[in-house]
């Protein structure tokens, strides 16, 4: 087949091409914000919209264009679809089997306020799971988890997204950064150590972030010795271990450091009033006990204890490659496997665009949620292979609509990359000359918002970072690791990422009030890491390692 050159200025401008390149885009926030329309039918928008754009404005053949869209849907189905379904289907089986009850009683007895409940369980236990797994992995178990406690699920479903702002550039045991170097050919090392220079200071805030959130400034500081124990430990543990050990376990080791410490804090301090929502029962405000016993517990617990293990695990590369040395089936894309040709000044010289689609079926971190609910069946009490398969229908029958729209966000995020419209986006940013660095991590952040994931924001705009760095001359470093560092504040608007937690939180055909929940806040740490970006290049440039 006839290679197709993209063109990344159709117009003739690069701003007026780049402004017609975001139709898609605003027609989703339209949709989403203004309309408050369900997901599926704004994704649908919004991809075609960015299909016709691609065949009429950037000349793209229309087989390619829908070809390109198809081949997003399937990566959406697998492997994101995938690890929603499991995730989803073991807190379904905790929840009709009673187990989640006693998960409930155990946090309840550490603490019955929910600011500190959302810090536990958003915020650190979230962080352990996108540390081992990633991929919106985090957000379908802890929301549904934090629904499960009793907490209004817009709420569940907002903060999990806020929370999940601290971990996601070292994610799925560090694969944004890993993706980043890759891309760019520049030390991996060095790429951590900066964003181990700047996230920290999100990581740092986001405890008493969510707090106010959730109570307010005033019902926050009632909370702020825990606050200022989590943010710590956190902060603290991710700064030592991506600047001393690499870009793989800060996530994982700050996640296993905060859940302790918090926990320890916790028994022996208590806020002096516990705080619902209002739409709750009031608390009596004495200390909560739990009314089973050690073993109850324990085995309540051990379904997310498997989980946690069998992913982290999973995460590990020998057992990667031991599991798809079993079965990993690689398909060149019919017809569009480099057949599209990506060019000057997005790559050097004129490169094809692969599309090689995995079905990694072992080694998908879907795989390991599945084989971890396998397992707990096997402990949870009165539950039987036969309702646990009678609950995964059920399951996938609840996620049919978030399903529809995960598949379509992807394809419309790959239509736009194939058609090279991502890549005009991106080349109107590269026109703010020496302000560059402030608009580094707002790139990645569009970048995140586009893809749903900081590892394809990396691969999409890392060369273009590091050429435009280059061209002003900043730390060329700098920029790509701002554009993993900005694109995890996109994590949480990201349309990919509103639909598991929609799906996680009961709220489908609700997308539209979590994305106006979500917005102030994404825009708001993005501008916090332009600010710390800039100041790095040209100010503080002895934070740069």
């Amino acid at each position: 087949m006839e290679n197709w050159i993209q063109a990344y200025d159709p117009l003739g401008s690069i701003l007026l091409s780049a402004l017609v390149a975001g139709i898609p885009l605003y027609i989703l926030f339209f949709m989403l914000a203004v309309k408050r329309m369900a997901g599926h039918k704004a994704a649908f928008a919004a991809t075609l919209a960015a299909v016709l754009l691609a065949i009429v404005a950037w000349g793209m053949p229309t087989g390619l264009a829908v070809n390109a869209t198809l081949y997003g849907a399937a990566f959406g189905i697998f492997p994101i679809v995938w690890i929603v379904i499991t995730a989803i289907w073991i807190y379904n089986m905790t929840v009709e089997s009673g187990e989640f009850e006693i998960i409930k009683s155990s946090l309840a007895s550490i603490t019955d306020d929910r600011r500190l409940q959302a810090i536990l369980v958003a915020f650190a236990f979230g962080s352990f799971i996108e540390g081992t797994a990633g991929f919106g992995t985090p957000v379908a178990i802890t929301a549904a988890m934090l629904v499960g406690l009793g907490f209004n699920p817009l709420y569940a479903a907002g903060i999990c997204l806020i929370a999940n702002t601290a971990p996601v550039a070292f994610g799925a045991i560090g694969i944004p950064i890993v993706v980043a170097a890759n891309v760019t050919g520049l030390d991996m090392m060095k790429i951590s150590q900066i964003c181990g220079r700047q996230l920290p200071f999100l990581s740092l805030i986001v405890p008493l972030w969510l707090a106010v959130t959730m109570s307010g400034f005033k019902r926050a500081m009632e909370v702020l010795p825990a606050i200022i124990v989590a943010g710590v430990l956190f902060a603290g543990t991710q700064f030592v271990f991506s600047n001393f050990h690499g870009p793989y376990l800060p996530d994982i080791m700050s996640a296993i450091v905060t859940i302790l410490g918090l926990g320890g804090f916790l028994k022996v301090w208590k806020p002096k009033n516990v705080w619902h929502f209002a739409d709750e029962a009031p608390s009596c405000g004495g200390p909560v006990k739990c009314g089973y016993s050690g073993g109850q517990v324990i085995r309540a617990w051990t379904p997310y204890i498997i989980l946690a293990v069998m992913v982290l695990l999973w995460g590990l590369a020998d057992v990667k490659k031991f599991l798809d040395g079993i079965v990993a089936i690689k398909i060149s894309w019919p017809a569009l496997h480099n057949v599209v040709m990506k060019t000057a000044p997005i790559v050097a010289k004129d490169t094809p665009y692969g599309a090689v689609y995995t079905l990694n079926l072992l080694s998908a971190a879907g795989t390991a949620i599945l084989f971890s609910g396998l397992l707990s069946i096997l402990v949870i009490p009165n539950y039987g292979f036969g309702k646990a398969i009678n609950c995964f229908g059920r399951t996938v029958y609840q996620l049919r609509f978030p399903i529809l729209t995960i598949a379509m966000i992807l394809g419309l995020a790959y239509i736009m990359n194939f058609s090279g419209m991502s890549s005009t986006l991106g080349l109107a940013f590269t026109a703010t000359g020496s302000l560059f660095p402030f608009f580094a991590p707002i790139l990645g952040w569009l970048g995140v918002f586009l893809t749903g994931s900081d590892t394809s924001s990396n691969a999409l705009f890392g060369a273009l970072q590091k050429t435009t760095a280059q061209q002003i001359g900043v730390d060329p470093a700098l920029c790509v690791a701002a554009n993993s560092s900005g694109g995890v504040t996109g994590k949480m608007i990201s349309p990919q990422s509103i639909s598991v937690a929609t799906a996680a939180s009961n709220m489908v055909g609700h997308e539209g009030d979590i994305f106006r929940f979500t917005l102030g806040h994404s825009i708001a740490m993005v501008l916090v890491v332009s600010v710390i970006t800039m100041l790095q290049a040209y100010v503080f440039t002895w934070m740069l390692p």
